[in-house]
């Protein structure tokens, strides 16, 4: 599947930057020991912004749930579809989840609370994305 491509921001720039190195970070508030996704300036839970960090995950999770895509408005994805969009939960902190199209995994059989393990895929301008595969 071709994915639309991600242009960086300053906050997000070193959660793309690990991705292309084929690692899995999230932001980590050290003042609280919080991980936060989507990254933010300021921490959540206790609003400090100077205490904030990216931590390297363990690149493993659950499927928490999905549905499937059959009319998408992105034109990228729209020969593509129908597709999985599952919600992924990380073992590494079960309150983060991240989504994922599950390459390999059939339209409509994806296996709920199965195992899975992040890989990084290419995107259209060539910027790498996690996508979560089952594991086994």
């Amino acid at each position: 599947m071709t994915k639309q491509g991600v242009v960086p921001d300053e906050l997000t720039k070193p959660f793309w930057e690990a991705a292309n190195d084929g690692r899995l970070v999230i932001q980590n508030c050290t003042a609280c020991k919080r991980l936060q996704n989507p990254p933010a300036p300021a921490c959540s839970q206790c609003s400090s912004g100077e205490n904030l960090e990216w931590k390297e995950m363990s690149g493993r999770g659950k499927i928490y749930n999905y549905g499937v895509v059959y009319d998408t408005p992105v034109k990228l994805l729209q020969d593509e579809q129908p597709f999985n969009l599952a919600v992924i939960t990380l073992d590494d902190d079960p309150d983060i989840q991240m989504y994922s199209h599950l390459p390999g995994t059939p339209v409509d059989q994806v296996p709920v609370g199965a195992s899975v393990e992040v890989v990084f895929e290419a995107t259209a301008n060539g910027q790498k994305v996690p996508e979560w595969r089952v594991a086994g």
